[in-house]
């Protein structure tokens, strides 16, 4: 089978990126808007782009032509804050991604327990297993539907006790969830361990290849 992208709408070329492009991580974010409310939804075009500083990237659409109140929100505030959620969180995650108005809070909704942030004003989930403070560094739009990829420098990890060893996330205590197509999640399953490479001290992520 052979299909041509000119050939398809924007519907149509999500639903098939997003069971192409699997598993993806889960940046479950609030924001708060300009009268205080909290914003809670989830996003899966996730990844992080520099570890000096901390950066992550979110990629994050357009509904009907409008920003999401996520994207408005940062835009508004320049802060926001990635939670990881794990797998007993599930169906909160899933629904904290149905549309209401800017005047409903999604965690009060859900029944989500909130805390103040360290050193931004949008509040972290207190039960998620990880939340990262982040700053917006720079927006930057793509493709012709207005979407945008938002890089954010993460200020503050907030990581529960237990879960880090010699510097390093416990992925299977982590227990995370992933999306995959349409709206089907997967969890962790099994971890295959393979023997570590060796890195030259100098290699820093993007910047190429070691000297």
């Amino acid at each position: 089978m052979q299909i041509r992208s000119e050939e398809m709408n924007p519907e149509q070329t999500y639903r098939l990126m997003s069971g192409i492009v699997v598993p993806r991580p889960i940046a479950w974010i609030s924001t708060v808007n300009e009268n205080g409310v909290v914003n809670l939804a989830p996003f899966s075009c996730f990844t992080f782009v520099s570890n000096k500083p901390p950066m992550l990237g979110i990629n994050i659409g357009r509904k009907a032509g409008a920003r999401k109140d996520t994207a408005r929100n940062i835009h508004a505030s320049g802060e926001f804050v990635v939670n990881i959620g794990d797998e007993t969180m599930l169906d909160a995650i899933h629904l904290s991604a149905v549309e209401h108005p800017p005047e409903v809070s999604e965690t009060d909704l859900l029944g989500l327990r909130v805390e103040p942030s360290v050193g931004i004003a949008p509040p972290r989930l207190r039960d998620v297993p990880i939340s990262m403070e982040c700053r917006v560094h720079r927006v930057i739009p793509f493709g012709d539907t207005g979407a945008e990829f938002v890089v954010g420098e993460v200020v503050v990890f907030h990581v529960r006790d237990g879960l880090m060893h010699d510097g390093k996330i416990d992925t299977a205590s982590l227990r995370p969830v992933c999306r995959i197509g349409g709206p089907n999640y997967a969890q962790l399953g099994p971890i295959i361990t393979k023997r570590v490479i060796a890195q030259t001290p100098k290699t820093v992520l993007g910047e190429g290849r070691p000297a």
